[in-house]
């Protein structure tokens, strides 16, 4: 399939997919940007692997769009005759280690939407890091 762009209101439907695992799950995120092709996360420690929670994180964000209707690739289907995910295999992951290390991966994230020519985004499921 081709590559995903998220329009806004799919952004906006991720987001709230998000906001409802960091809930159910129990997942502490620092800060996110959801961008049309992209997302950056800083999360903390959990109980789970990192990639079973971006799997989580994934599966939550396509529900929402699902429910929201807004799904890019609905009314696709793969050979098993199911939707396909939007979301690419895998996920680029970092151990953060220091605060020093956390802090200049917590700025990369909220300044990323600026890179693109967005406004910086502000979630309802992002938990200041305490200081």
């Amino acid at each position: 399939h081709p590559a995903v762009r998220f329009a806004d209101p799919m952004i906006d439907a991720i987001a709230a997919g998000f906001d409802d695992y960091a809930a159910r799950g129990g997942v502490t995120v620092y800060d996110c940007s959801s961008l049309p092709e992209h997302v950056h996360m800083v999360i903390g420690r959990h109980r789970l692997t990192v990639e079973k929670v971006a799997d989580q994180f994934r599966i939550a964000a396509t529900r929402s769009m699902n429910v929201a209707g807004c799904n890019p690739m609905a009314g696709r289907l793969d050979a098993r005759g199911r939707t396909p995910s939007p979301w690419a295999d895998g996920e680029w992951k970092v151990f953060l280690d220091t605060p020093d290390d956390i802090a200049r991966a917590m700025r990369y994230v909220v300044s990323n939407p600026e890179k693109e020519g967005r406004p910086r985004q502000s979630w309802p499921f992002v938990t200041p890091l305490p200081v």
